[in-house]
């Protein structure tokens, strides 16, 4: 953290989406930004080199569940775990593959055959995701579907990324970690600070502590997964502490 304090304009500050500045709730389209999050973050990016949100969300689903994001000076969004981007209003992305609408299709059907009824689908257009969170049976409905989603995933040159209460089928060859690691690279970054809260997240604290910066890893804590917990410098409760975290940095740069 000292050298972040120290130089703060050669840093970047990246972040993931739900669990870190969203709560986890049952259905995630009706998950919303933590209120306290726009304004911190817009405070943050006058002082640092660059702000990043880095999640499996796409960019325009994002900015739909946190409006106010849109008004950040500077935010960039890498969603899809890289595959789109969205910064200065604009979202620039490659087609998607081919594979991900056919395994769209034959989703329903599968759970199907598995009795798997109480199941939630998110379409993420260039993923898929199955949500157990509501289901009678959260963590044996997962266990239950982790082979038969990843046997789905491929056939269709697809991988599967789990996270809580989460499985979800999407292309390979992008995670959290490319990402962050080519923004560290295109800003010339001097340090870095990165907050997740799930599994996803671990490829991204792999990236802060290989980039040869220096780095801090924030974990936004719960009891569902908790190997991010035993890899991070610091960790704090939820989102309310990520913005608790992000207004003590933002205090300081002020002094």
């Amino acid at each position: 953290m000292e050298a972040i304090l120290k130089d703060p304009a050669g840093a970047v500050i990246g972040l993931d989406f739900d669990g870190t500045l969203s709560p986890i709730v049952p259905d995630p389209d009706t998950a919303v930004v933590h209120p306290g999050a726009p304004p911190v973050l817009a405070e943050l990016g006058r002082h640092v080199g660059a702000v990043a949100i880095v999640t499996g969300r796409p960019p325009a689903k994002v900015l739909e569940l946190g409006p106010a994001l849109k008004d950040v000076p500077g935010l960039v969004i890498l969603g899809h775990y890289g595959f789109e981007r969205w910064e200065d209003g604009r979202t620039s992305a490659p087609p998607p593959p081919a594979g991900v609408p056919r395994a769209k299709a034959k989703l329903p059907l599968l759970l199907d055959s598995l009795g798997v009824t109480d199941a939630a689908i998110e379409d993420k257009g260039r993923a898929v995701a199955v949500h157990t969170r509501r289901c009678a049976d959260p963590e044996g409905t997962l266990a239950r579907l982790r082979e038969p989603l990843a046997a789905l995933a491929a056939e269709h040159g697809l991988v599967v990324e789990p996270g809580r209460m989460v499985l979800e089928v999407r292309p390979s060859g992008m995670d959290k970690g490319h990402a962050l690691g080519a923004f560290l690279t295109e800003r010339s970054a001097r340090s870095v600070l990165f907050v997740g809260d799930d599994l996803g997240d671990l490829a991204a604290f792999d990236a802060v502590r290989s980039s040869g910066l220096p780095g801090v890893t924030v974990c936004s804590g719960s009891t569902e997964v908790t190997a991010l917990a035993e890899r991070a410098d610091i960790v704090v409760d939820g989102p309310e502490g990520v913005v608790a975290l992000l207004r003590e940095l933002t205090s300081a740069f002020s002094r």
